[in-house]
Formats: C-alpha cells, structure tokens, sequence
C-alpha cells in the first residue's frame, strides 16, 4: 500500500473521501480508511488532507532499496549534440541527487563522445557513462535498448529519466519491459522521498495531477515533458567522471530507418523551441482559415503554428504542431491563442509561456484568465488585420 493515514491526525473532514477518483477512501468510526484493492496510489488525496494526515509511501518504508544507487539521465542526440530536455533533466536530477544523496548520471549512446561529457557535466552531471560505436551514430530502438538495458544491469541505476519526445517514449517502455520494471509517462512534476522519486503527472483526462511511486522495482522509471523544467546555466567549471561502457552481448536490429521530410515554411522549426507560437483552435472555422496562421507565423524570426487537440483531429494540423496534454508543452516569448477557448488539457501545454495573447468570441472562456492581453471578437475575422497590421509595421 502507497497511502498511508495517521489515524490519530484524522479529524474526520471526509475531504479525502469527496477526492478519491476511484471511491477506494471511506469513513470507519470517524476515521479515514482506505481500500488497497481499489487505490491507485494516484495521490490526490494527499493535497486535500487539510491536517496532513494522509501521505505517500507507506510500503515502501518496509521496503529495503539498497540495490538501485544514482539517478540517471538518458542523453538524446539531434545532429550529434545533446537536445535542450537533456539538459533540463540534468538540472532537475542534479538537485534530486543532491537531496537523496546520490549521483547525478548521464548515459551517452552515440557514435563517439566528442566534447559531450564536458557538456553534460557542466549541465549537473557528475558521471557520464559513455557506449560509443559507429552503429549508434542514428537511434536504433534495438541497438539502443540493448545496449542501455546491459550497462543498467552492470550499475543498477535507482531511477532512469527520458525526455518524452519521438525517441524518449519509444525507448523507454521496451527498456522498462526488458528490465521488467515501471514506467511513468509524460511527467510534469518531479520529487525525491528519501531514495523514491515521487512522479507527478496529469492524470483522469487532465481532471487531477497524480504523484506516483514505484516502490517494489528498480530502477524507478518515467518521461519528462521537454519545457517543463528550466536547464540549468552551464557552469564549465564542473568536472567529473567518464565511464566506458563497452555492449558485451551485442544484437543485431530487426528496424530499417525512414526518413520524411516534408515541412511547410513556418512548420520548420520544432513547436518546443519556437520564440512565437501561433496557435488556433476550432473558433477559427475551417481548415482554410486556420492556414493564416502560417502566414502570421512566418512573420517572426523564430516562429512556427500550434493547435488544440480538436483541429489536429480534424487534419487541420499534424500532431507534431499539437499544444496541450496529449500534445506538447511550449513556453515561447509570445503565445497566440486564435479561437481557443483554453480546455485544462491545452492550458496544461501552454500556460507557462512569457506573455500570452488571446482572442476569443466567449469573453467568459478560460484562456482568458492565463491570458496578459486578451480581445473578445471572432478570429477569423481579426486574424487578417494583425497580419496586415505587421506586415505595415515591417515595411515601415
């Protein structure tokens, strides 16, 4: 059992029991109980406890987890350097170490190692355990698996993080499957109680956050949304230890790479790392309508187009462009929000961004309440004059 309640701090509110997504919280002689078969350890009651009764983590105080040491990171690679969730996640498990007392590692699988490790210490990491070869110079979902999977199996790593991009959340299922351990998607939260890593992540359609432990298996796993999590500044005065790591049993892979490359002009710059974001959703009435954003977002140096999940499923845009829970998570400098109406799923990817700009013709809709500058209207219909309006302010 995860949830644990102190009978005697329970003052009998039925808090809990109203929060409870799955009814597995009642009322025994005035004292909170809970249900082992029906919890999911989903955490929610631990928030609503109002004299913090209820915590996490009850098993695992039984538990003893002395054979996973260090939190690990795994290094993913675009045109030979490591991409901006690693360091995220460096900074992040750096401080995590730090609290529990162990190392922060990074596990670097490319073709050689180059000035990476300098990079990757400078990030957060005190080791670098590098497996370098010319068959790991593209991600290779076998190569790559077996390859981590045996050096986790030499070092016994507590916990393992991944970016959840493309290749983070093809990776790390087949690894927690071969290491049959857990995994936890698409995190927004990170914790450390004593040596568990306490995942939050939405959970219930994105109704509740759910703080999730894995308390009986090593190493404890989970993806990590890119942006969720600021890097930290690279301090090149770090130094630390580099590990070899030569595969033993090597395996040859079953997978042919395919290559696609058909990007539009304002699509050619990843959503994740756009300075301006032009995002529209179904107020804009038409897969017609919403190709203006196009043309509005190639207006910016750095900008590209987004959508709620509803145009993506209507085809309006692919789902690489898609902004929100099920999507990704963006924090651009300007974030244009054209027939949004601002669902908790979407504001989940986007609320984090510098300044928000929304236009909507429900002045009561919820992007206005995370929006600094907001104008009540139809899109559609102002959409073309902001156009107008900076491309006469460029020319002048």
């Amino acid at each position: 059992m995860a949830i644990k309640i102190d009978k005697e701090q329970c003052i009998g509110c039925e808090s809990c029991v109203a929060t409870c997504p799955t009814g597995a919280l009642s009322m025994e002689d005035g004292k909170a109980n809970v249900n082992e078969d029906t919890c999911v350890s989903c955490g929610a009651c631990v928030g609503e406890c109002p004299v913090g009764a209820i915590s996490l983590g009850g098993a695992a105080e039984k538990k003893e987890a002395a054979e996973g040491k260090d939190l690990w990171v795994m290094v993913e690679l675009e045109n030979g350097e490591p991409v901006g969730v690693t360091y995220e996640l460096l900074g992040v498990a750096a401080d995590l170490a730090a609290k529990c007392g162990q190392r922060c590692c990074a596990v670097l699988v490319g073709a050689e190692k180059g000035d990476i490790p300098a990079k990757l210490f400078a990030a957060g990491a005190d080791v670098v355990y590098a497996v370098t070869g010319a068959e790991y110079a593209e991600y290779n979902t076998d190569l790559y698996t077996n390859a981590f999977c045996e050096l986790a199996e030499s070092y016994k790593p507590n916990a393992v993080m991944f970016g959840a991009t493309v290749d983070g959340r093809d990776l790390a299922p087949r690894i927690a499957a071969r290491l049959k351990t857990g995994l936890c998607a698409d995190c927004t939260g990170l914790d450390m109680a004593g040596d568990l890593v306490e995942w939050t992540r939405p959970a219930l359609g994105g109704n509740i956050l759910a703080t999730i432990v894995c308390d009986e298996h090593r190493p404890q796993m989970g993806t990590v949304r890119p942006k969720v999590f600021k890097a930290k500044e690279a301090d090149a005065s770090r130094t630390g230890e580099v590990v070899d790591y030569e595969v033993k049993n090597k395996v040859a892979s079953k997978v042919t790479i395919v290559r696609k490359e058909a990007l539009t002009e304002a699509g050619s710059i990843k959503i994740e790392d756009a300075e301006v974001v032009c995002s529209g959703g179904r107020g804009l009435g038409s897969c017609d309508n919403f190709k203006m954003l196009e043309e509005l977002a190639v207006l910016f140096e750095n900008g590209t187009v987004g959508g709620s999940r509803a145009v993506v499923d209507e085809g309006w845009v692919d789902h690489a462009h898609q902004v929100g829970q099920s999507g990704k998570t963006v924090t651009p400098k300007v974030y244009f929000a054209f027939g949004i109406s601002g669902a908790i799923q979407h504001l989940a990817g986007m609320s984090s961004s510098d300044v928000i700009i929304a236009v909507n013709k429900d002045a009561n809709a919820p992007i206005f309440k995370v929006a600094q500058y907001g104008i009540v209207g139809d899109a559609k219909e102002i959409l073309p004059k902001l156009i107008a309006k900076i491309k006469a302010f460029k020319e002048a």
